[in-house]
Parts: structure tokens; sequence; C-alpha cells
């Protein structure tokens, strides 16, 4: 949990419980709040000129959803859109901005996480600009996997689809299939009832 619920509570967090694929906000909305996840799962999406969707994160309990906008005067530049029913805190950008001066500790968190995140944004672009489907999904799925604490071999379950994997990785869906196989057969990753492990 990036901040404790308590905390964004007393400071006047609203929680707020959403259906799934209920539109958080859109690209082109002007950042008015800090949003952290409490259950559930969040995608941040953008759709291209021919209507294909592109994943470009997928966010799980205890994360916050696109905070750094708090910090800057720019419109949001995905959609946020919720995987499954989820349960938010929703606090005011003032509040938001308050709680941080009041609490500098938290400030600094918030700033390494925000680094943490550039970090491996950075790795999974250079990833998705290789040829190779294999080198794509790799830095995809070890960019989601830094996300958890565990980072023994195959601790973690991969909660995509094939499909999200496609569009996470701009590949066709037949492509990522493959890919997966041969990955497993490097022994990167491992299929138990058609989850992936890594």
């Amino acid at each position: 949990m990036l901040i404790s619920q308590e905390l964004l509570l007393s400071y006047g967090a609203d929680t707020e419980t959403y259906d799934k694929a209920f539109t958080i906000f859109n690209e082109g909305d002007t950042p008015k709040y800090y949003y952290q996840i409490i259950e559930g799962r969040i995608k941040l999406n953008h759709y291209t000129d021919d209507g294909k969707e592109l994943i470009l994160a997928i966010l799980d309990n205890g994360f916050s959803v696109c905070e750094l906008l708090l910090f800057i005067d720019k419109k949001y530049p995905v959609n946020a859109i919720t995987f499954e029913k989820c349960t938010i805190l929703k606090l005011p950008k003032s509040n938001f901005v308050k709680l941080l001066d009041d609490h500098p500790q938290i400030s600094k968190d918030i700033n390494r996480f925000l680094s943490e995140r550039l970090y491996y944004k950075y790795i999974m672009l250079e990833n998705n600009s290789s040829l190779r489907p294999d080198t794509r999904i790799k830095g995809m799925l070890t960019y989601h996997k830094s996300f958890t604490e565990d980072q023994s071999k195959f601790s973690y379950q991969v909660p995509l689809t094939r499909q999200q994997i496609a569009s996470l990785t701009a590949l066709r869906v037949e492509t990522v299939v493959r890919s997966v196989k041969k990955l497993e057969k490097e022994n990167f990753l491992k299929i138990i009832d058609r989850k992936i492990f890594v």
C-alpha cells in the first residue's frame, strides 16, 4: 500500500466501488483526484486511430493511478478502466498536496515509487522496440513482476490473458501463444493450468 488507507481517509478520501469495465477517467480529462486501489485491477489504455486498444499498464491492489499527473499541469494521456469490480480510495488533489506537505516521508516514498516505475518503463520501451516477440514478452512480464515483493523464480502468476499480453506488446495473439511456449522451453516461465508463472 503506497499510502495507508487510514491516512487517506483522515485527509478526506472517499471509498468508491466500481463495476467491471467502469471508466474512472478518460484520456483528455483534467486530473482532480489521487486514486489508490484497495481491491481489484485497473488497466491504463489508449485507442489508436483505427480503434485498436493498446494497454499501457495494469495496476493491482495498493497501487496509485496516474498520480504523477497531480504534480504537473497536463491532461490524462490514457484511460483508466476497471478490469473487475474495484474498490478505490479517491482523494481531492488539494487534500493530496496537503497530505504530502504534512508528511514529507510519504512524499519521498512517492518519489521513489515514481522513479522505480519510470525505470521499468524505460526497460519496457526498450524491449517493445525489439523486432523479436520473445524479447517484448520477457520485458513486459519482467515489468509486471517488478511490482511484487517476491522476486523468486516462478513466484508470480501473471494475471493476464494471451490477448492482454498481445495488447501490451503490440503483437498478434497467435505470436504471443507461440512465444510463450518457446519461453517455457527456455525455462523463463512455467505454464500451469494455462496460467503463466515467471
